[in-house]
């Protein structure tokens, strides 16, 4: 099967945005109707030449439920010649109804739907997420904080509340520029974004205005509920967005194994104020390419008898190189 990473670049950069894209589900969510709660699930569709992302909400997870959301997407964006997706196996923090769901999903209807529509209904081979990188990258980070906004508010949402919150989160998304050809030009046009090749407009859509504080959560505005749970997606995605384009130094030049000798800091979690752990690395284990990926260090002991002698035995543990700070090498 042909990845999205070996398709012409003139058959993705110059067709018009959501030809060619990847589908990928999340979910489930409660909202409230009435007094009963039922399950919603979201369906996040992203453009390979654009990068744009689209959002729409699933009642539940049968085909019918799809093609639905498959037409609302059809009818705003356009017409779509490619549609890829996995077979719901390697969704990340997935329930497993939603993976049982999905392996139920019967794809012969939705290709057959789709090929009237002129577009072709790809799905990669099993456990092969890998296969859509060039989706599944962007789409993952999405769907984990739009996960962990929704559980901020579990079950106080309902339909019409969580589309908004949707379309809300799929406008900050695609405000994210593109470019960074004219931003040494004073006289230069802002940065190309997603959302200027979709409405074809370059003014921002901005908030509404007005603080949003946690206790609207609770309130009786639900529109006020929408717009604070928009204001922490936006500080959170903003910060991983910034983190996972950052070019990461670490991996791009040559560095020192750790070595047998080490005097280490060990970062670990949850440790009282002010104390440092210090360890000598005793041991180290490489991988096939020469390389340290695995330590094992003897942790220090302050606690020491009248005659500087050890109270207890020293401890050994073993620890990743990404928990260890080295602070003098041992040459």
């Amino acid at each position: 099967m042909q990845k999205m990473a070996d398709l012409p670049a003139s058959r993705v950069d110059s067709s018009p945005p959501f030809s060619y894209c990847g589908m990928d589900c999340f979910g489930p969510f409660l909202v409230k109707q009435g007094r009963k709660e039922h399950k919603r699930y979201g369906l996040i569709i992203t453009c390979f030449s654009s990068r744009a992302i689209h959002i729409e909400m699933l009642e539940d997870l049968t085909t019918d439920a799809f093609i639905n959301a498959l037409r609302c997407f059809i009818a705003i964006r356009g017409a779509v010649r490619e549609i890829r997706s996995d077979q719901g196996t390697n969704f990340v923090g997935a329930k497993n109804e939603l993976t049982k769901a999905l392996k139920e999903l019967d794809k012969d209807r939705m290709t057959a739907y789709l090929s009237q529509k002129q577009c072709d209904f790809i799905m990669n081979v099993p456990d092969a997420s890998h296969m859509g990188g060039v989706w599944e990258r962007q789409i993952r980070t999405i769907r984990s904080v739009l996960s962990w906004a929704l559980s901020k508010s579990s079950g106080r949402l309902d339909d019409a509340s969580l589309r908004t919150f949707f379309y809300e989160a799929m406008s900050i998304i695609n405000s994210r520029p593109l470019t960074t050809d004219t931003i040494n030009d004073p006289k230069g046009l802002e940065p190309l974004t997603p959302n200027h090749l979709l409405t074809m407009k370059s003014s921002v859509p901005l908030p509404p205005p007005g603080k949003f504080v946690q206790e609207d959560l609770y309130g009786r505005k639900r529109w006020r509920r929408v717009q604070y749970l928009t204001e922490q997606f936006w500080s959170r995605w903003r910060k991983e967005h910034l983190t996972n384009i950052t070019l990461r130094q670490r991996w791009h030049t040559p560095r020192r194994n750790v070595k047998i000798g080490d005097i280490v800091i060990v970062k670990e979690e949850g440790v009282p104020r002010n104390e440092w752990r210090l360890g000598r690395v005793i041991d180290v284990c490489k991988d096939e390419d020469g390389l340290v990926r695995k330590t094992t260090i003897q942790i220090g002991n302050r606690k020491l008898g009248k005659e500087g002698q050890r109270l207890t035995n020293p401890s050994i543990l073993e620890r990743p190189i990404h928990k260890l700070v080295v602070l003098v090498e041992n040459n």
